[in-house]
């Protein structure tokens, strides 16, 4: 039987309109795209006595856009970010406490929560010292002008030390060093050989490396060998130019990573196979360097610049082969500085300075000249300087150690409980050592 033509027809006619009814069924089904999740999350990097770094990590967050930051659950501040890394500051907390920090935000058309996590402060340190006070030299004007701790029996300092020699009449020749083994300090002449001549000159700068080995420098390095130290005549070499200054302060790693910077703003650095000079783009004095290690293993070294000539007054920053000043109105010169991490930065001169959360602050200390600050932690720190000051920072305050009347510090080093700092009074050299109660 032939099959009916208009069922054929009908059929026929009909097919399409399904697929089509369907089609659209299936596109009105469809969800709308929906917006990528968005989430931030909370770590604590770095804590002071009165003071945290928080670093919030996000994903998916639109910039810049605000937050509000909770310190055990009270709204402190609020912030906005520009980046989808940030570093949080939180300032004004108390000596050894634990903070519940967490963020809120808006995202998604909706109100969310980082995690939450603590921060907990650092103590104090006790301001307790005990001091020892010595002095040298017999005739002329003697001085010192760095020190350096290796432990607290084995210290060294170093600068122009005149005594009398075996008859009592004055030696010309100055010792340049002297040497603490825990009981005495014994002067010393460290010389080194140059052009077929044993040469005895007046040290500039001391550095003491992780591994005990002991740097001089006489605006030229003196590095260790065997029976002594070697002299490296940076000008004969090459690696300076006639219009350089000599090198005087040091800092480093290890005897292959070693920073030396001095006089017309000259920096050179040694890896322990070469030396090279790095351009620092001033020939401003460079008074004192110092450098740290951040977590994620980068390099930074913080040069001290300054000249009564020149309106350059500030920090240099070496990090990555890239230089940049750190400069303030609120700065007069600057002669050291020091950092033990990356997130605070202290500056001294013409008074002292702090560095944080990107704004230099002055520190209100009772000192019109600071030569010189070293510490071991962010709440162990001394500042030495003119008018015999000696002070150290516990964490939370500044309190005048001694005061040495008449004295001028040039320098000191700090290590576990040991102190020293070194300068001249009266034209003789004098070393102070303190020790922690």
């Amino acid at each position: 039987m032939k099959p009916d033509k208009s069922v054929f027809l009908f059929s026929s006619s009909f097919f399409p309109l399904v697929v089509i009814a369907l089609l659209l069924f299936n596109l009105g089904c469809k969800k709308s795209p929906t917006e990528p999740n968005t989430t931030a999350t909370l770590s604590v990097e770095d804590v002071s006595c009165t003071e945290a770094w928080v670093k919030i990590t996000t994903t998916n967050y639109q910039t810049p856009n605000t937050l509000t930051l909770f310190v055990n659950d009270k709204a402190d501040q609020n912030i906005t970010l520009v980046s989808n890394d940030t570093l949080l500051y939180v300032d004004s907390l108390r000596p050894n406490q634990s903070y519940k920090i967490k963020a809120a935000f808006a995202a998604n058309n909706q109100q969310q929560t980082t995690n939450e996590v603590v921060a907990t402060t650092m103590d104090t340190t006790n301001h307790n010292f005990t001091w020892q006070t010595f002095t040298f030299g017999e005739h002329s004007s003697s001085t010192l002008y760095d020190v350096a701790i290796i432990d607290e029996n084995n210290i060294w300092a170093v600068g122009e030390i005149y005594m009398n020699d075996s008859l009592g009449k004055p030696d010309p020749i100055a010792y340049n060093a002297a040497h603490w083994n825990g009981s005495k300090w014994e002067v010393k002449k460290i010389s080194v050989l140059y052009n077929g001549n044993q040469t005895v000159a007046p040290l500039e700068g001391v550095f003491a490396l992780p591994t005990g080995e002991i740097i001089f420098s006489s605006g030229l390095p003196y590095l260790p060998q065997t029976d002594g130290w070697k002299l490296y005549h940076l000008w004969d070499m090459g690696v300076l130019n006639q219009d350089d200054g000599g090198v005087s302060k040091i800092w480093g790693t290890s005897i292959n990573d070693l920073y030396f910077v001095g006089r017309k703003g000259t920096i050179v650095h040694y890896n322990g196979n070469y030396w090279k000079k790095i351009e620092s783009g001033t020939t401003t004095n460079i008074y004192d360097v110092y450098g740290i290690t951040g977590k994620d293993g980068n390099q930074k070294v913080f040069c001290a610049v300054s000249d009564f000539e020149t309106t350059l007054k500030g920090v240099l920053e070496i990090s990555n082969n890239t230089l940049k000043t750190l400069t303030s109105n609120i700065f007069g010169n600057i002669y050291t500085a020091w950092a033990h991490n990356t997130n605070q930065l202290y500056a001294g001169g013409h008074g002292l300075f702090k560095y944080a959360n990107n704004v230099w602050s002055r520190v209100n200390i009772d000192a019109n000249l600071v030569t010189r600050i070293r510490g071991d932690a962010v709440n162990n720190i001394f500042a030495v300087g003119g008018s015999g000051l000696i002070t150290h920072f516990n964490g939370v305050n500044w309190q005048n150690q001694l005061v040495e009347v008449n004295a001028s510090f040039w320098s000191s080093d700090i290590k576990g409980k040991t102190i020293v700092t070194v300068g001249e009074k009266n034209s003789k050299a004098i070393i102070e050592i303190g020790k922690r109660n």
